[in-house]
Formats: structure tokens, sequence, C-alpha cells
């Protein structure tokens, strides 16, 4: 056992009750054998993706497509942008993720029109149930509405809805809702003014 966790903290690691509800989160299942086949043909989607030259938006939306994606004209995604399940993202006319713009969508990600992910935000719908001892996958939806800027290196917790003309501000923790119209920024994202 690590001699650097606290007594308690080694003693629960070490406990069959623990072992066992490792166990168990390890055997669940998490995806379909269909989802796992479509994950598997994306990894080499996704080298492709990443190989486009940077000014080959509509070759990039071709191949977000072809694995599920629904986008709108005119979006703009580049090369270094991580979409982790295209199949579970919806993105609105001229809207754009930014460069190295991680979208990790185990759930649905739904992006407005006229929104900018700007670079190296972290999109993430998907998280784990604490207060089950098997610590199981949830996978709920984020939603991003019209007109809205997410600045650049914020993150965007499981379940949030950024709501019309909001903006988010650089290195922002959003965790909660973002009301129509306005400015939050901090860790967590905290109401700065309207917009």
């Amino acid at each position: 056992m690590d001699a650097r966790l606290p007594v308690d903290q080694s003693a629960w690691m070490a406990s069959p009750r623990t072992h066992q509800h490792v166990q168990r989160n390890l055997a669940a299942r998490k995806y379909s054998p269909a989802e796992n086949l479509v994950r598997f043909l994306w990894f080499f989607g996704l080298v492709l993706f990443r190989l486009t030259p940077r000014p080959c938006f509509g070759l990039r939306r071709f191949l977000l497509r072809l694995f599920g994606a629904r986008l709108g004209r005119g979006v703009r995604t580049y090369a270094s942008t991580y979409v982790y399940f295209p199949w579970h993202l919806v993105v609105g006319d001229d809207s754009s993720l930014g460069e190295d713009v991680l979208v990790y969508n185990l759930g649905m990600v739904t992006i407005g029109q006229r929104v900018t992910i700007s670079q190296r935000v972290h999109l993430c719908a998907g998280t784990h149930d604490y207060r089950d001892p098997t610590m199981p996958l949830m996978k709920p939806p984020i939603q991003i509405e019209d007109d809205v800027w997410i600045c650049a290196d914020a993150f965007v917790g499981p379940a949030v809805v950024v709501h019309p003309r909001a903006i988010v501000a650089a290195r922002a923790v959003v965790v909660k809702d973002v009301p129509a119209g306005m400015i939050v920024g901090g860790n967590p994202a905290k109401l700065i003014k309207a917009r």
C-alpha cells in the first residue's frame, strides 16, 4: 500500500468491498458493440482529420459528417480540434471550434449558430456518479446556444446550458447554467456583468 496515503484512506483502498466496487465498474458495459465498432473506425477517421491542412475546413466537415456529426453551413474546425464522438455533436451555421479544442462528448454536445469556441476550450459531457461506490459513467449533455463566445482555456462541465449571447471568460470553469447575455468568469465561474 502507498505509504503516502492517510491510514484511513489506505485501509479503504485495501478493503474487499472497495475492490468489488472497482471490479463492478470495470465490468460494466459502457458502450454498445455497435458504438465500440464506430469508435474503432473513428480512430482512423481522426488520423485523417488530423492530417488535413489548415484551410481545409470543408474536408474536416465531410469527415465529421461521415461519422454522424450534424454540422450547419460554414462550420469551422481545425485539425487540432479533438471531437471524441462525432455522432454526439450538433453545430449550427457559422460556428467555429478553435485550435486544440477538446469536445469530450460522451453525451450530446449541441452548439448553436454563430458560436465561437476559442482555442484550448474543454467541453466535458461525461462524468461519474461519485455517490455510487461503483462510480458509474454518466453522459449528461451540454447545450451552447446562439451567439455565445467561450473564451480560451475555459472548461464547460456536464449538464450545463450556456444561454444566447453569453460570454464565458478565458480560463473560466463553468459548472452551472450561464444566463442569456451575461459574462461569467473565474473558478467556479461567477457573474461579472451583462454583455
